[in-house]
């Protein structure tokens, strides 16, 4: 089992930028899509980013994460990180981190979560 634990949430506004850090311990992740989904108040958790720990770095964006969002990963610190600029009020919601799919289902590993709030 792969053990995740966020940082880097906070309060921002509107255009501003955030950088959030996820770091992973535990069991061998090196097959694993690394992910971050967000859950707003009162909504489903849905999907942001993701990116393959292995081979080719492959990059998967959500519509509205595309051209805003980098995510990002660091082999030797066992640490990934999601670049989150021209952030806009409707970002706010809790970033979590995750191992193993693109989809909620997929999933097999979730850290605690990071708060990250968007001001008009």
């Amino acid at each position: 089992q792969v053990q995740l634990v966020e940082s880097g949430g906070g309060l921002v506004q509107a255009g501003g930028s955030l950088r959030l850090s996820c770091a992973a311990s535990g069991r061998t992740f090196s097959s694993y899509i690394m992910a971050w989904f967000r859950q707003a108040p009162g909504k489903e958790r849905e999907f942001v980013a993701a990116i393959r720990w292995s081979g080719g770095r492959t990059a998967y964006y959500a519509d509205s994460a595309k051209g805003r969002f980098t995510i990002s990963m660091d082999n030797a610190k066992k640490s990934m990180y999601l670049q989150m600029n021209s952030l806009k009020p409707e970002d706010t919601a809790v970033y979590y981190c995750a191992a193993g799919g693109l989809a909620v289902r997929d999933v097999e590993a979730w850290g605690q979560g990071t708060q990250v709030t968007v001001s008009s």
